[in-house]
């Protein structure tokens, strides 16, 4: 029994002090050993630099006709044609409505007569100065020659048939501008007061669209800069605009009115909601793949390349167009950056530059 014992102590301490040294081993093991047998990972790279950088200042609106007039029926009467429909395209001094002029032409013909007379009563009350207005006296004559045609009526007759014919042009409506007929009021038969509204005409030549801007880009913004105008009807192909105004006058939202000026297009209507991009050129700016910026804890990170390992950089952003990214500060121009499988890498890991 005591040999048995004494066997198994022996093996107890072979196999204690063969463990601790194996695990002094481990601890032992440079860090650079478990550095190696990581596998690199794949990236591709891109160069932070300097050029003109194009910021796209994005913004929404509703298309408006670049003209819109409202056409007025100026007197009363009744519609006896009104030969438009909406939507139908007009040109301006074409009659789109008329009224029925009975009585329009009845006072004309009254108040010409009344001339008529007037006139008459004139040429007789003349006779009557006939030494005057033979003689050269060109100013005496001028005298007598108005105040008899005051006293005639001649004067008060000529303004009542110019009235009259007023009043028989107002029985026709002629269209304002050239453009299109929208929110027709009226129907052919009925019964209209003076000034009432006909119709609205939008003109053709052109729309407009207003986009409000943050007044931080108000500044990146000026007349006739250009704008990419992207209809709901259609958001693959860009119609060129123009800015045409900016109002100068910040809203309690922060916001400027900016008016675009586009030209008019088949199945363009105002009203439709469209998209605007306007590019602010920024000379001479840092700028880096929008992809090489990733964010960690809040904080912009760009990871570059040095001795084929990842190196983190914080940094300071600026404008940022959708593809692209101009960094303020934190990296320099010429680094090579990360662009791919950039979201978990750690600092100083290893990486292997992969092509297109």
């Amino acid at each position: 029994m005591k040999n048995g014992f004494w066997t198994c102590l022996v093996l107890f301490l072979v196999l204690t002090f063969a463990c601790d040294e194996k695990a002094e081993k481990v601890e032992e093991a440079p860090t650079e050993s478990f550095r190696n047998e990581v596998a690199a990972t794949e990236v591709k790279i891109a160069a932070a630099e300097r050029k003109s950088f194009d910021y796209l200042i994005n913004a929404t609106g509703k298309l408006e006709a670049a003209s819109e007039v409202m056409a007025v029926i100026e007197q009363a009467g009744y519609l006896i044609e009104l030969p438009i429909r909406e939507g139908q395209t007009v040109t301006k001094g074409q009659v789109i409505a008329k009224l029925d002029d009975t009585e329009a032409r009845f006072r004309l013909q009254k108040a010409t007569i009344a001339l008529r007379n007037a006139l008459a009563e004139y040429e007789s009350m003349k006779l009557g100065f006939g030494t005057v207005f033979d003689s050269n006296d060109e100013d005496r004559k001028a005298i007598i020659d108005e105040q008899l045609r005051a006293k005639s009526g001649v004067f008060l007759a000529e303004l009542e048939v110019k009235e009259a014919e007023m009043a028989l042009t107002r029985c026709e409506v002629k269209a304002p501008i050239s453009g299109k007929i929208a929110d027709l009021k009226f129907r052919e038969g009925s019964l209209v007061g003076a000034n009432s509204e006909l119709c609205e005409i939008l003109g053709t030549s052109g729309l407009i669209l207003r986009v409000n801007v943050l007044e931080s880009d108000i500044a990146l913004i000026s007349p006739n800069q250009v704008a990419e105008i992207y209809p709901v009807t259609n958001i693959q192909s860009p119609i060129t605009g123009r800015v045409q105004g900016i109002n100068p006058r910040v809203d309690e939202n922060g916001l400027v009115q900016v008016s675009l000026a586009l030209p008019s297009a088949d199945k363009l209507l105002p009203g439709m909601n469209a998209r605007a991009i306007i590019r602010a050129p920024q000379s001479n700016s840092l700028v880096v793949p929008k992809d090489a910026v990733v964010y960690r804890s809040g904080r912009a990170v760009v990871f570059t390349i040095e001795n084929k390992e990842s190196k983190w950089n914080y940094v300071e952003v600026g404008k940022d167009n959708g593809e692209e990214v101009e960094i303020l500060e934190g990296i320099e121009a010429g680094s090579t950056v990360i662009t791919t499988n950039n979201l978990q890498l750690a600092h100083q890991a290893p990486v292997q530059i992969v092509e297109d």
